[in-house]
């Protein structure tokens, strides 16, 4: 049996590695992070590794290849790991194309691999909130908070994510 929901990872902060090489934060391409969260909670994901960037370089192109991907899923639930500065441009462009599916972004405000807890707490909670989802709709899980791509946003100063 296809499992309900499908997990597209596109990169973000989430996956961010330390390169020792350069000295820099690189986003990982490949998932492994979804890999080492599957192993740990003891299930498969169904994982699409897309795009494969900061969010800052995501750009209409990469968002129309996000929507073909989502399109094309024969699951009607859908988390997307996105990175936060441009979480919010991504939904409003997902809710735009009037997808009959449900969908969820989150990411991280810090690497999974520097520190797993936000990363994590903000996955389980877009994973539950998913599974519990009646209704189709463009939302966002991050800080604690799940709510409708509108009333959620990136509050810089506070370094979180709030309600609107």
């Amino acid at each position: 049996m296809k499992n309900p929901l499908l997990i597209i990872n596109t990169g973000g902060t989430f996956n961010k590695h330390y390169d020792r090489i350069t000295g820099e934060l690189k986003v990982d391409p490949t998932g492994r992070v979804l890999t080492q969260l599957a192993k740990k909670w003891l299930c498969d994901f169904d994982i699409v590794n897309i795009i494969g960037k900061d969010s800052l370089e995501i750009t209409n192109h990469d968002r129309l290849e996000l929507l073909a991907t989502i399109h094309q899923s024969e699951q009607e639930k859908v988390l997307i790991i996105h990175g936060t500065d441009t979480m919010h441009l991504t939904a409003e462009y997902l809710a735009d194309a009037d997808l009959e599916k449900q969908i969820v972004l989150t990411g991280a405000m810090v690497p999974y691999s520097i520190d797993p807890v936000e990363a994590t707490a903000n996955f389980a909670s877009a994973y539950g909130y998913l599974h519990a989802m009646q209704s189709e709709g463009v939302y966002i899980a991050m800080n604690g908070i799940i709510e409708h791509f509108e009333k959620i946003r990136k509050e810089r100063l506070e370094g979180k994510f709030i309600q609107i």
